[in-house]
């Protein structure tokens, strides 16, 4: 997917960006927002997924500092992957450990309004106790500015992989679950989205 026309530029001045969000942990079979200081470790399902990810092993990678991504990343044959803070999930608030029926049924519509919040980069509203669209949006748009040229592997979670399709090519929605891969192309500053793959 092409967001902006591009002179052309040679390959070594692009970068590649494989985001991958982690393999399946208990909390995504319950679909349930993730804790505070919750790091489930990844399902034996997840586990053998996170090994069949094909992705290139020559890349520079970066991982979530959270335990279920640097295991994703160490399984899928990146040991040596950098933990970075901007690659963590976003803080959900009050919405934390509960599931979409449960925070429905304590809180009405207030949940819908939340994550649309938390969902748009301009935004300073989020779940209460929680991130907020600007803050969150931001933190990612930092990491994304500071890659290098070449090829990256990042290993995050669906907040900031779903933030980062925002970010670049303004893809406000899409189905990304537990070992989704999407891969960005950026060149002279201007990004493609060129691959958008389910879980194996």
């Amino acid at each position: 997917m092409k967001r902006n026309h591009l002179n052309p530029v040679t390959e070594a001045e692009g970068l590649t960006l494989h985001l991958v969000r982690h393999a399946p942990t208990l909390p995504n079979a319950q679909r349930r927002y993730p804790r505070p200081h919750e790091d489930a470790p990844l399902t034996d399902a997840g586990a053998a997924l996170a090994r069949r990810l094909d992705l290139p092993r020559s890349a520079r990678a970066f991982t979530s500092p959270l335990g279920r991504a640097r295991q994703t990343a160490r399984l899928a044959g990146f040991p040596g992957a950098l933990p970075h803070p901007a690659l963590a999930e976003a803080s959900f608030g009050v919405m934390a450990g509960h599931t979409w029926a449960e925070l429905e049924a304590a809180h009405g519509d207030a949940p819908h309004a939340w994550i649309e919040a938390l969902a748009d980069p301009a935004s300073p509203h989020g779940p209460p106790g929680g991130d907020t669209g600007q803050g969150f949006h931001a933190r990612v748009q930092g990491w994304l500015d500071t890659l290098p040229a070449g090829e990256v592997v990042a290993f995050t979670h669906a907040g900031p992989l779903l933030a980062a399709l925002r970010l670049t090519v303004n893809l406000a929605a899409v189905a990304a679950p537990p070992g989704t891969v999407a891969t960005l192309r950026r060149e002279a500053g201007h990004w493609w989205l060129t691959a958008l793959r389910p879980p194996a």
